[in-house]
């Protein structure tokens, strides 16, 4: 074949993601709180967007002329159907901006039935979208998550305080350095050794500077074990004999059960083992946690659920999310004021990047509200009975019901929770794996047979202790066929020792009462 130079014309397609849709992808992932702090960067890099209620200017002025009819009027695509119809379909549902003002103060009970099959058996949906001027809570006010939060004193800060009025100087060098090795619980994390050599200072002025810290309050603080933390306890409390002392060196017996052992070697009889065993169970074995510890995580509830007239009611919880807005008061005088083209430009970037933002919160709220609707459709019997009633589901189940892609509602679950009577959990939690069952019926969620498990066990005869054969054996006369290794395996992952360990616990738990 000769070589040489030739034209060839090729046609291919492929899906190209335009920097809007990728956005839009983002912003199904994001939990509430999240997108509030994401809407706040968009807000400071876009002139044109604002939070707020419409004035009475903007109000006057919605029925008029838009100020963006130059512009395509957005579609009604989500961000799921825009990814299946490929790059053409992309660009032109994507690549447009509208009157902001329509998708701001749209609610779900306002829209012209784009949620409809989701209310199929008894379910409606009675949110606010982004726009929404309620609370967000069903039937009441949200509550204010703010004021759940309060500064506290951290334990660093309240050990340094007691160290500030007592030492000085190289001692008071010292004891800052030291509490800046103790843990949130209470304990020191350092060698001694290791720790003076790197301050250049002796070894004996650190171990009575420690000794100094470990009389601080909380009592316990400073320890470098739960021996040592427990010993300090029993010494505040004027408890530390020989015999308390062989008790505490001997956690580990404690830990098996091993009472005849123990009571040879602290040299005591039943009695005063018993009361010698209560004493450290009213110690505290992480005393750092009761000061600070930092600032608690609230979980906020993206989604209220209740039921109302027999129905279920699903609602976005709007009291986290700002209200977004075009500003088309200082749109008008931008435009005024723009004369040269590339500020015009500028100007209708601005714009349409404004404007799709508003339009890809609305259709993450619809998104959002349509998957949650599905889950609380499939998990109804969760909602009426409990965890025992959890149903076997998977995202498969809920994307062909409102057929979206198995992606989308993978997205739109993460790092988001539901609020409802039973108490707040994570949407990932209403998707379990199955257990079959033994009658042949529908199959039970892993969820539903650990309930049963802990039930079982939380019941069971202190002198006839249940063996995860017996738990096998119990569960498959509830209707569940289940492995013994799956029972071990579900317990373990509860807390839940073995019958055995079970077995001690509960004797030494009857002794010591």
């Amino acid at each position: 074949m000769a070589l040489g130079p030739r034209l060839d014309l090729r046609q291919s397609q492929s899906l190209v993601m335009t920097p809007q849709l990728q956005q839009a992808i983002k912003l199904l992932a994001l939990s509430n709180l999240e997108l509030e702090t994401y809407i706040a960067e968009e807000i400071e890099k876009n002139p044109l967007l604002e939070t707020g209620d419409l004035t009475v200017e903007e109000k006057s002025n919605e029925g008029g002329e838009s100020d963006t009819d130059t512009l395509p009027e957005p579609g009604s695509q989500g961000s799921d159907e825009i990814l299946s119809s490929g790059p053409a379909a992309s660009e032109s549902a994507l690549d447009m901006a509208g009157d902001a003002d329509q998708f701001s103060n749209n609610s779900l009970s306002e829209s012209d039935g784009v949620l409809d099959s989701a209310l199929d058996g008894g379910l409606s949906l009675n949110g606010g979208l982004s726009g929404s001027s309620s609370s967000g809570a069903i039937g009441g006010e949200a509550p204010d998550f703010d004021n759940m939060l309060a500064a506290e004193t951290t334990l660093a800060e309240y050990l340094m305080e007691q160290a500030g009025a007592i030492l000085s100087g190289s001692d008071l060098f010292i004891a800052r350095h030291l509490i800046d090795q103790i843990d949130e619980c209470g304990y020191l994390q350092a060698d001694l050794l290791e720790f003076a050599n790197r301050l250049g200072v002796q070894l004996d002025d650190v171990q009575r500077i420690l000794n100094q810290v470990q009389t601080f309050d909380p009592v316990g603080v400073g320890a470098r074990d739960l021996a040592e933390c427990l010993a300090l306890q029993a010494q505040e409390a004027d408890r530390y004999d020989p015999a308390m002392a062989q008790l505490i060196d001997n956690l580990d017996l404690l830990a098996k059960g091993a009472l005849p052992q123990l009571k040879r070697i602290c040299g005591v009889d039943d009695e005063d083992l018993m009361d010698m065993i209560a004493e450290i169970r009213a110690y505290d074995p992480k005393p750092g946690c009761k000061i600070g510890g930092g600032d608690v995580q609230v979980v906020v509830p993206d989604i209220f659920v209740a039921e109302r007239s027999g129905k279920w009611v699903v609602e976005i919880n709007s009291a986290t999310l700002p209200k977004v807005l075009v500003n088309r008061t200082y749109l008008a005088e931008l435009k005024d004021g723009a004369q040269d083209k590339a500020s015009k430009e500028w100007l209708n970037d601005c714009l349409a990047d404004a404007s799709w933002l508003v339009k890809a919160l609305d259709q993450r709220q619809r998104t959002i509200i349509k998957v949650a609707t599905e889950i609380v459709k499939q998990q109804e019997s969760f909602f009426h009975d409990g965890v025992a009633h959890l149903r076997p589901l998977t995202l498969k189940n809920v994307a062909d019901k409102i057929e979206m892609h198995e992606s989308t509602v993978s997205r739109v679950t993460s790092n988001k929770y539901l609020s409802c009577s039973r108490g707040t959990f994570e949407l990932k939690y209403f998707f379990t794996s199955g257990i079959q069952s033994s009658t042949g019926g529908e199959a039970a969620s892993a969820e539903a047979v650990k309930s049963h498990i802990k039930s079982l066990i939380d019941n069971e005869d202190p002198k006839k202790i249940l063996s995860d054969d017996k738990l096998v054996t119990l569960l498959r006369g509830r209707g569940f066929d289940i492995a013994r290794r799956t029972v071990a395996k579900y317990r373990e992952a509860l807390g839940l020792g073995s019958s055995v360990q079970r077995r001690r616990q509960k004797a030494l738990a009857g002794k010591a009462a």
